[in-house]
């Protein structure tokens, strides 16, 4: 019998589901739309949409909403065996408010909190060629040291590890070892403005970009500035490009492509340079713009867009 085929791809953390409060319901909170998301999940979903066998692991609840990212998964193309569904409630993020957007956290002893990375399905770790953790699955215990302890022995392994903090409210002072560990294991790390400011408490974004690149000064960082472009520095040198002018319909999920096509790039295409790399995220950051919720671009689109990209370059 064949041995098992294993994703070269797996993304380690949360998915969840959005209660999104209707847009103009704001004030009573009658009426809400639950969207599947995460997103460590979300960056799972990108890479398979890009082709490469991907998985997501972690823990998800039997009822209906667990039901719902289960389907999802599937449909995503995501290896299956890799997702524990567990008898526990949901993690649900509440999205009560829009403008601005305010949240919070619904989720004491959910599933996501049980997932055992010793029940992940024997033999996959000598198949796995790139690692990713962040989101909030990093801020909540026990499950933030399970991850961690998973990204440190995968690294031991010489798996290549992303991180990308994705800074929310509830990453305090008490995140700030995880988010120093995280950011010493990783081979890439993706930021943006938001997280800067949030995660390190401080108006000077670019001042904390320093600290945190001082942190790990070997790291290949992704620094995204949302309409503004993206930067990667990586090797002693450093590139810069800016967004291509698109129309966006929604910006969720834009963070987790752009870092699923760095992946992806480093993975696929090596022998580009880091401009090349940097184009490729860039533009699949903004192709995931050109849909309704966390749709992960086709290379079909983020080609398309990269072609954009370059030519406006040769006219500037």
């Amino acid at each position: 019998m064949a041995a098992p085929e294993f994703p070269l791809f797996v993304a380690a953390g949360e998915a969840l589901t959005d209660m999104i409060v209707a847009a103009d319901d704001q004030q009573a909170a009658t009426r809400w739309t639950s969207v599947t998301g995460g997103s460590t999940w979300n960056v799972a979903r990108a890479m398979a949409q890009l082709g490469t066998p991907s998985a997501f692991a972690g823990a998800i609840s039997r009822d209906v909403f667990g039901a719902q990212l289960w389907q999802a998964s599937l449909d995503a193309g995501l290896d299956a065996r890799f997702v524990q569904r567990l008898d526990k409630s949901p993690l649900l993020a509440i999205v009560h408010r829009l403008d601005p957007p305010s949240y919070f956290f619904v989720g004491d002893d959910s599933a996501d909190l049980h997932f055992d990375a010793d029940r992940l399905p024997a033999g996959w770790r000598a198949h796995c060629r790139w690692a990713h953790f962040g989101g909030i699955s990093l801020a909540r215990q026990p499950l933030a040291g399970k991850l961690v302890a998973l990204a440190e022995s995968l690294k031991r392994d010489g798996v290549r590890i992303s991180y990308d903090p994705n800074f929310r409210a509830l990453m305090d002072e008490a995140y700030d070892p995880t988010l120093r560990r995280m950011t010493a294991l990783a081979d890439v790390v993706k930021v943006s403005e938001e997280d800067l400011i949030g995660l390190l408490r401080t108006d000077d974004a670019d001042a904390a970009f320093a600290t945190l690149r001082a942190w790990n000064p070997d790291a290949c960082y992704l620094y995204t500035r949302g309409a503004q472009g993206a930067s990667l520095h990586w090797q002693g040198a450093a590139w810069q490009v800016a967004a291509p002018r698109i129309d966006p319909v929604d910006t969720v999920g834009a963070g987790d492509a752009s870092i699923a096509a760095l992946a992806w790039s480093m993975l696929h295409a090596p022998a580009r340079d880091g401009l090349a790399h940097l184009r490729f995220a860039v533009a699949a950051g903004a192709a995931a713009c050109l849909a309704a919720g966390a749709t992960p671009p086709s290379l079909a689109a983020i080609a398309a867009l990269m072609d954009d990209m370059e030519a406006g370059a040769a006219l500037a």
